[in-house]
This record gives C-alpha cells, sequence and structure tokens, in this order.
C-alpha cells in the first residue's frame, strides 16, 4: 500500500559512535524523502565526526575511522540535511526516542534552528511492537518476506523501515489507517513535550516531568515551588531540546 500523504514525508536513518546523544556523534545518515505526488529522492552521507569511533560501534555498522577521514563534519552538511527535512513529517525506526533527538542536538552545535516542534512523527518500531513485537530485521522477515541483508547499514535500514511501513498498512488494515497524523499518534508512546520524552503532556494538555522526583507533576508547578530545579536542570546534562522547552516554560511564569 502506498502511503497517503497531504505533505512531504522523510524516512531516516542514523549510523553513530554510539548511543549517547549527547556525547556521541552521527558517522552516516540516510534519507528517504517522498512527495505527497508521489516521487521519491534519496540521499546518503557519510560524516566525519571528529571523534574516534569505538570498536564495538564499528562492530555494529562496519563504518571504521579511515572510511569518514575524508567526509565533511556534520557542521558542513548540517543545512544541506535541514533543507531536506523543511517543511516534511518524519518516520524512521526507533526514531522518535533515538534518531530524531540525536539529529536535533547535532544540528544545535552546528548552530542551525532545527524547529521540530510542528512536525508528525511516525515510529515504525513502535507500531511493529505494539503489534508484532519483534526487531527490524524480523520485521522486514514478517511484513516483506526479504531478508535484511546488509543490516545496520544506514540505507538499507531506512529502505527497510519505508517498505515495512507500507507492508504494515496492507497488513493490518483494520487496525491502521493509512493517514500520517493516526500512524503519528499510533506510534508514540507518549506526547512528548520534548524530543526526548522527558517532558509530557498530561490529560488537561499541561507539560509534566516524565522523571525523577517530581516525575507526573506539573512543570509550572515544580518551577514555582522549586525554583532550583530549573537551574538544576539547566546546569545539567540534559539535551539542547529539553532545556529549550522548559525555559519556554519558565518564560511564561514571569
Amino acid at each position: 500500500m502506498q502511503l497517503a500523504l497531504k505533505k512531504p514525508m522523510v524516512f531516516f536513518d542514523l549510523e553513530t559512535t554510539g548511543t549517547n546523544i549527547l556525547t556521541d556523534r552521527i558517522v552516516e545518515i540516510s534519507i528517504i524523502k517522498l512527495m505527497p505526488n508521489g516521487t521519491e529522492s534519496e540521499v546518503t552521507m557519510r560524516i566525519n565526526p571528529q571523534m574516534p569511533i569505538p570498536a564495538e560501534a564499528t562492530a555494529i555498522h562496519h563504518i571504521t575511522d579511515a572510511d569518514v577521514a575524508d567526509c565533511p563534519t556534520f557542521k558542513q552538511v548540517a543545512q544541506n540535511i535541514a533543507n531536506l527535512f523543511l517543511d516534511a513529517d518524519v518516520a524512521g525506526f526507533n526514531s522518535n526516542r533515538f534518531d530524531v533527538p540525536m539529529l536535533s542536538e547535532e544540528m544545535f552545535r552546528a548552530g542551525i534552528n532545527f524547529d521540530m516542534s510542528r512536525r508528525r512523527f511516525v515510529d515504525v518500531q513502535t507500531i511493529f511492537h505494539k503489534l508484532e513485537q519483534r526487531t527490524l530485521s524480523a520485521a522486514y522477515k514478517f511484513y516483506c518476506g526479504k531478508c535484511l541483508d546488509d543490516a545496520h547499514s544506514a540505507n538499507a535500514d531506512t529502505r527497510a523501515t519505508y517498505e515495512v511501513l507500507k507492508a504494515q498498512l496492507d497488513h493490518y488494515p483494520e487496525q491502521l489507517k493509512n493517514d500520517i497524523a493516526f500512524l503519528s499518534e499510533f506510534s508514540s508512546q507518549n506526547r512528548n513535550a520534548d524530543l526526548m520524552g522527558r517532558i509530557i503532556y498530561n490529560d488537561n494538555d499541561k507539560e509534566v516531568f516524565n522523571f525523577g522526583k517530581y516525575k507526573g507533576q506539573e512543570v509550572e508547578s515544580v518551577f514555582r515551588n522549586d525554583p532550583g530545579y530549573y537551574a538544576w536542570m539547566m546546569q545539567g546534562e540534559f539535551p539542547a531540546n529539553t532545556k529549550q522547552v522548559i525555559t519556554n516554560i519558565k518564560l511564561r511564569l514571569k
């Protein structure tokens, strides 16, 4: 089943030096951009992370320091990447928890205004886990009848994710709608106020903490009663996007 799109949609996948979005860096990005008229474009690029790639990361994606030594840095290609995401909804595999926050953090370090607040996010892994509980390779085999021979290559994973989502629409016609708004809501674990889900919305559309000693409490109320908690977060190891969200909330209190 082809996706019913009202606006462009970007499928993407990252290969990185590790899983810490604050300290690790992107070494490869692959993007498939779909247009509402059915046309698609595809870009894959390797990136010099300006830090050694740990052996355990290379063991997964097979990208070495030598492979990226002559590649551009993220800052050199950041604007071109941001342009590909312009006005597009976003999809990936485990993208809500990792790829989107990681890309956002890299954009912040590169000085690019990468506003993701008005996008819809479709996480194909979440759809899969809600309905079948498997990995991407298993999802590709289950839904598409193909083996993902080049797993943990950004391009192979991106293409597989795109094909899996289309197959999911065919496989679950009663549970899934061919509508990006529906898929975005279905593949969300929470209604996140920030990309990492440290701050989420409650049933009254109020931002609440989703971690720590104030978990479940409204952010505004906490900042009024414990002003030092805002300062602690701003000085702590939280992503730039999370700090931006809590700063906007803090400014509302003035």
